[in-house]
């Protein structure tokens, strides 16, 4: 008997491949690299990097792929698994951890299958659009964390309405059946912030994540 100790932390990443206006989405090279960088660099003890998944630009398209990913890793009783999702925001300076999702799906153009919505409820048994589902990772100490590294990282309340919305609002509400966490954050165009300056910062969010379980 006795105290079970920390949880295991395991951090699973997904990124966006390319998307009307974005040729290059910085977060699909992230997350095909992410994992040759932690092997050279290492991650903290008790924090694995799990799959690395990159999705489609698109909403119902990006769905079967998260679900799937989600439901395929077996979890064992002592880990806590952790569910990071990168998002490029095209006209930032700087790096953003979103708060929340909200059950809209307002695409500003069409995604990458061709799909437009307009106010539509992202899951219609969850009410209005106005209905937000928050992560319950700890956010502001995340952020500290990042700070203190030297990056330029703000909190966001919005993650949009487009795609990196929905696929949240989606990942949030399958965190919540699997007992799991889920958090956003959206980086830069390698134009504004360096390829090899976003690795290191994604090499560090995982320890922010690990660090603050």
């Amino acid at each position: 008997m006795g105290s079970e100790g920390p949880k295991a932390v395991v951090i699973r990443v997904t990124g966006f491949k390319r998307f009307h206006g974005v040729p290059e989405n910085p977060t699909e090279t992230i997350v095909n690299k992410l994992k040759d960088v932690v092997e050279s660099r290492g991650l903290p003890a008790g924090v694995t990097l799990g799959s690395c998944t990159v999705l489609e630009t698109a909403g119902d398209g990006a769905l079967p792929m998260l679900r799937n990913t989600i439901d395929s890793g077996v979890v064992k009783g002592n880990e806590q698994v952790v569910w990071l999702h990168l998002g490029v925001n095209g006209g930032a300076a700087k790096f953003a951890i979103e708060r929340q999702a909200v059950n809209e799906a307002t695409f500003r153009c069409p995604d990458e299958l061709g799909w437009q919505p307009q106010q539509v409820p992202i899951v219609s048994e969850d009410g209005g659009t106005s209905h937000a589902r928050e992560t319950c990772c700890s956010i502001e100490a995340i952020q500290k964390f990042l700070k203190k590294k030297g990056y330029d990282v703000t909190l966001s309340d919005d993650a949009g309405r487009f795609v990196c919305n929905y696929v949240y609002y989606h990942s949030l509400r399958f965190a919540e059946e699997k007992g799991h966490k889920s958090l956003f954050v959206h980086v830069p165009l390698f134009s504004k912030i360096d390829e090899e300056t976003q690795m290191g910062f994604a090499l560090n969010l995982l320890e922010a994540i690990a660090a603050t379980c």
